[in-house]
């Protein structure tokens, strides 16, 4: 998006609904995969949203249907990478390797312990993974999607 106004589905608070999958890999270790399932519901509404904000003022500025969906395939595939995709993926590995770790370094560690340090871990995570795969995803996407479709 070109616009200099704040954009609410990335420039707010509103951003961190995006990363609600990541809480739920997070918890994976300690909630039933159905929980898990559900954040991811909650992320992909999050990314249906902001792509259909996108499409909307696309649409309203007079952009053409090839302007409305260059705009709209940008929110989707952009979102569906930078907030769900790469950083479930990312918070699901902290998770495990760190339940992992401890069982190796720290074998006296219970079972029930470790998964809620691996908790804690991923939790503590996702402050610090969402600028960093929000700016990769960006410079991705400029490189490929962006660059084969805006003129």
């Amino acid at each position: 998006m070109v616009d200099s106004e704040k954009d609410l589905f990335r420039d707010t608070w509103v951003r961190f609904i995006g990363y609600s999958n990541e809480v739920g890999e997070s918890f994976r270790p300690v909630v039933p995969v159905k929980v898990v399932r559900a954040t991811y519901g909650v992320a992909f509404a999050y990314v249906l949203a902001d792509t259909v904000d996108k499409s909307w003022k696309m649409f309203s500025k007079g952009g053409g249907p090839k302007k409305v969906f260059v705009e709209t395939g940008d929110a989707l595939v952009w979102q569906t990478l930078a907030s769900v995709a790469i950083p479930g993926l990312v918070i699901n590995r902290i998770c495990h390797y760190t339940q992992k770790y401890l069982a190796k370094k720290v074998p006296k560690i219970a079972p029930a312990p470790r998964k809620i340090a691996a908790v804690a871990v991923g939790l503590a995570s996702i402050p610090l993974i969402v600028y960093p795969i929000d700016k990769g995803v960006t410079l991705l996407m400029n490189a490929t999607y962006r660059k084969w479709f805006h003129t």
